[in-house]
């Protein structure tokens, strides 16, 4: 009977995966929500009259079910709708959701997550590396790149959007766990884009 290489069988616990994806979304840089001192502050001045209100008060709070379900048997061939839900300490700034399949020996994951500040950034935000995603968002950029664990290549792309007080992160992968080549360039980068195009749109309703 054949085995499946080491590095199927480390993608493959999700407990594992999802607690990682825990850490890293409650482990982001929590500045806007720092501790004030009780009392008012003399530094302290009112809000600027007309100041803009941030676009977003908190995100999807289901993200597990902000992409079509077609959209996902389309990317993550095998996988179940209902996804993965990634845990946050504070649902009001962070959710997400992920889905990952073995399908014959084709393999997918994606994952998307979601941060929400309570304030809206000054000016547009620019997204380091990477190259730009043209109308999607104020900014948007998407990054690639090809491991080579164990002889099995794993192709994956990452799209960060950000739009007003909201960044939007999509992370997608995949490879042939027989023919041990990555998936293709171009299915890779448009499927990442799709599906932050869609959790975008979630944002607003």
């Amino acid at each position: 009977m054949r085995s499946l290489p080491l590095t199927l069988v480390a993608r493959l616990l999700p407990v594992a995966v999802l607690a990682a994806a825990g850490v890293a979304m409650t482990t982001s840089d929590d500045s806007d929500t720092s501790a004030t001192p009780a009392g008012p502050s003399p530094q302290t001045s009112a809000p600027a009259t007309g100041a803009a209100a941030p676009r977003y008060a908190k995100p999807p709070e289901e993200a597990c079910t902000v992409l079509p379900e077609s959209m996902i048997k389309n990317l993550v061939p095998g996988a179940k709708p209902a996804g993965n839900e990634l845990k946050s300490s504070d649902l009001n700034r962070r959710t997400g959701c992920s889905w990952h399949a073995l399908d014959d020996f084709d393999y997918r994951w994606l994952d998307i997550a979601y941060d929400v500040k309570s304030v809206a950034g000054k000016g547009k935000q620019k997204s380091e590396g990477g190259s730009a995603v043209p109308g999607l968002g104020d900014d948007a950029s998407v990054t690639e790149k090809t491991t080579d664990d164990d002889d099995q290549g794993i192709r994956e792309a990452v799209v960060t959007v950000h739009q007003d007080n909201a960044t939007v992160t999509v992370t997608y992968n995949g490879g042939d766990f027989e023919s041990h080549k990555a998936a293709d360039s171009d299915d890779i980068r448009k499927g990442a884009i799709d599906a932050a195009k869609k959790a975008l749109a979630a944002l607003d309703g």
